[in-house]
C-alpha cells in the first residue's frame, strides 16, 4: 500500500515542498530503504522511526518498506522527516486512515515517540501558507514560533501517539492560537543605554547619525576609552524592527538554531561581535552545507568588529560585496544560495605605536 505525506526542505532562507512517499510491499525480504538523496541524519531516521512506532504502541511493518523523498534530485538534510516518515508508515500499513492533502508535517522523533525541537520552523509555516495548506503538524516546543503566521491552523504535538489519537478521533488536539506581532514588539532594554554613558559626546553624536542613516563607523582610541561599550549601546537607539524585518531575522535564526527556546519571533535588533580569529566562512557563511555567517546573523542590526586590524585581510576583503549589495551569495558544487546581509558595521581599533607616541606628546 502507498501513502503520501507532505513535508518541506529548506534551501537558503526559503522552503520548498517535499513529498514523503511510503510504499509497503509484501513481496521480497523485510527491509527499510530511504531514497531521494538523504544525508546521514535522514538515513538514521530509520532507527528513530522504528523505535518511536514500537514505543508508541503501534505495529512496525515487517515487510519491504521503501520511502521516497521527492523531488529526488534535491539533497535532503536534517531530522525533520522523522514524523512524516512515521506517519506515512502508519498510513501505508492501514493503522491510520486520514486525508492529509491539506496538511504539512515535520518534526524530529525521540526513541520514545516524543517530538523534539526542530530548526527551520518559520520557513516551513510560510511554505504551508504559500501552498494553500490549511494546517501544519509540528513539535509542541515550536508552536509559538509558528503561531506568528496567521491564516493556518497550527497543531502542536507532544508525541507520535498524540498525532495517532488525533487522526483516529480519540483525543483531538487544540490548535495553537495566533500570536500577533504587536503583542510581542514591546520595548526592550539594550545591554548599555546611551544616556548612561558619560562623556565622548562627539562619538555619541556620530553613532546617532549612523543610527539615523544606516552608516558604518570606525572608532580608534586607547584601551578603556569606551569603544566596546559605545558599540553595544547602538542597538538601543536604532528604530524598532517592523514585522517584515522581524520575520526576515527570525528565519535566519530559526534555520541556524539560534532562536531562543520558546521564543516566537526576534523583536530586537541583532548585535553580533565575532572574535578576530573568526574564519572567512564563519563571518560570511558557507561550508559544505552552506549556512549563514555572522554578517547574516547581524542582518537588520549591528556587526561589531573589535580589534579590527587583527582580522586577516582576506576576511575583511570578503565584506566588500555584501556591504555594497546587502546580500551574500554562496556558490558551491551542490548549488547557490543567497542570504541577506544588511547591517551597520562598527569597527574599533587601538592606535598604532606611532599613534601612542603622538598621544603621549
Amino acid at each position: 500500500m502507498l501513502a503520501k505525506v507532505t513535508s518541506g526542505a529548506t534551501v537558503g532562507l526559503d522552503s520548498i515542498p517535499v513529498t514523503v512517499e511510503v510504499d509497503i510491499s509484501e513481496r521480497g525480504l523485510p527491509s527499510f530503504t530511504i531514497v531521494g538523496l538523504p544525508n546521514k541524519a535522514v538515513e538514521e531516521s530509520k532507527e528513530r522511526v522504528r523505535a518511536a512506532i514500537k514505543n508508541s504502541g503501534a505495529d512496525f511493518p515487517t515487510h519491504r518498506i521503501t520511502v521516497n523523498l521527492a523531488p529526488a534530485d534535491l539533497p535532503k538534510e536534517g531530522p525533520a522527516y522523522d514524523l512524516p516518515i512515521a506517519l506515512g508508515l502508519l498510513m501505508a500499513s492501514g493503522q491510520i486512515k486520514a486525508d492529509l492533502k491539506d496538511a504539512l508535517v515535520l518534526g524530529e522523533l525521540s526513541l520514545d515517540g516524543s517530538l523534539r525541537h526542530t530548526n527551520g520552523i518559520l520557513p516551513m509555516v510560510l511554505l504551508a501558507k504559500e501552498k494553500k495548506k490549511k494546517k501544519i503538524f509540528l513539535p509542541e516546543t515550536d508552536a509559538k514560533e509558528a503561531a506568528i503566521i496567521e491564516g493556518i491552523e497550527i497543531y502542536p504535538l507532544k508525541s507520535l501517539l498524540a498525532l495517532f489519537n488525533h487522526l483516529d478521533g480519540v483525543e483531538e488536539i487544540t490548535p495553537q492560537k495566533h500570536i500577533g506581532f504587536e503583542s510581542l514588539a514591546a520595548d526592550f532594554e539594550a545591554e548599555f543605554d546611551m544616556s548612561e554613558i558619560k562623556g565622548q559626546e562627539h562619538v555619541k553624536r556620530a553613532l546617532e547619525i549612523a543610527a539615523a542613516g544606516g552608516h558604518n563607523v570606525f572608532m580608534k582610541g586607547v584601551p578603556g576609552a569606551g569603544k566596546t561599550m559605545l558599540a553595544r549601546a547602538l542597538p538601543g537607539i536604532l528604530p524598532d524592527l517592523t514585522e517584515e524585518e522581524a520575520l526576515e531575522v527570525t528565519k535566519i535564526y530559526s534555520i541556524t538554531g539560534n532562536l531562543p527556546p520558546g521564543a516566537s519571533v526576534i523583536t530586537q535588533r541583532p548585535f553580533c561581535a565575532p572574535h578576530h580569529t573568526t574564519s572567512r566562512i564563519g563571518l560570511i557563511g558557507g561550508g559544505t552545507r552552506p549556512m549563514p555567517g555572522e554578517i547574516s546573523l547581524a542582518h537588520r542590526g549591528v556587526l561589531f568588529l573589535d580589534e579590527f586590524p587583527e582580522f586577516p585581510r582576506h576576511v575583511l576583503e570578503a565584506l566588500r560585496q555584501p556591504m555594497e549589495d546587502g546580500i551574500i551569495q554562496i556558490s558551491r558544487a551542490a548549488g547557490t544560495v543567497k542570504y541577506p546581509a544588511k547591517f551597520i558595521l562598527i569597527a574599533a581599533a587601538n592606535p598604532c605605536p606611532q599613534g601612542y607616541t603622538l598621544l603621549r606628546n
